[in-house]
């Protein structure tokens, strides 16, 4: 399976093409589902342009991108980043109406176990992201562990690619010792994105490409669009 992570925290600055209004966000699902993604992952963003998990524009995002790619699983961000209320993030996310398919959870934040079961609460499936192998240590040990939807293998701050296949070797370890039966999904950044996706061909798991992960195609070319990238994933062999 190939998700497409279509803008994340990127901005103009980045790429001219980043889309963030719920009209953007859906013209850009569309293009990448007809190029060969199976699933989305989005960070809504508000009229001055900032991420935000308000239930009001969450809502229209999800909205605009359901009715351009009906049936198409979206899934949303939980990142404390994004997390700007008085209780970080809970009162945004309870008052969710609209829910997403999934949301992805960073084990490396101290409330990611109160966010898992909130999710789990609201019939909302859960990526658990594992960027370390103390995130993999800690997730295994969870009551939750076994009702999540799948396991994020995330390398977002190994810049080095060697160091990044080896932290995703270490990870996955950690997920085989403890029997984990739930479906994988590897991904990198910037320089690690292409090297990362060739290991999940590889082993045969899910992966994740789009602006959010890079900007760039695998020869090193800038990308024109998110539909460029997941052409390019789907081209290699």
């Amino acid at each position: 399976m190939l998700q497409a992570c279509l803008n994340g925290a990127r901005t103009r600055q980045d790429h001219p093409k980043v889309p963030l209004s719920p009209e953007e966000l859906a013209q850009d699902a569309a293009e990448v589902i007809a190029a060969g993604a199976a699933e989305l992952h989005v960070h809504p963003h508000g009229p001055d342009g900032a991420e935000t998990l308000d239930p009001g524009l969450t809502a229209a995002a999800l909205t605009a991108i359901r009715a351009k790619v009906p049936g198409i699983p979206v899934g949303l961000t939980t990142t404390e980043g994004v997390r700007s209320d008085a209780s970080r993030g809970f009162d945004q996310l309870k008052a969710w109406r609209v829910l997403p398919d999934y949301v992805s959870v960073n084990l490396s934040e101290a409330d990611a176990p109160e966010i898992i079961e909130l999710m789990l609460a609201k019939g909302i499936g859960v990526e658990a992201g594992l960027a370390t192998v103390a995130d993999a240590r800690r997730w295994v040990k969870l009551p939750t562990m076994k009702d999540c939807l799948r396991v994020l293998v995330e390398i977002d701050f190994e810049k080095d690619v060697a160091d990044a296949l080896d932290l995703a070797d270490e990870i996955i370890a950690v997920l085989r010792q403890h029997d984990v039966a739930l479906p994988l999904l590897l991904h990198g950044f910037d320089q690690t994105v292409w090297p990362l996706y060739r290991k999940s061909r590889s082993l045969k798991i899910d992966a994740r490409l789009g602006f959010e992960d890079g900007i760039h195609l695998p020869d090193g070319r800038v990308a024109a669009d998110n539909r460029d990238i997941i052409a390019a994933a789907r081209a290699l062999r």
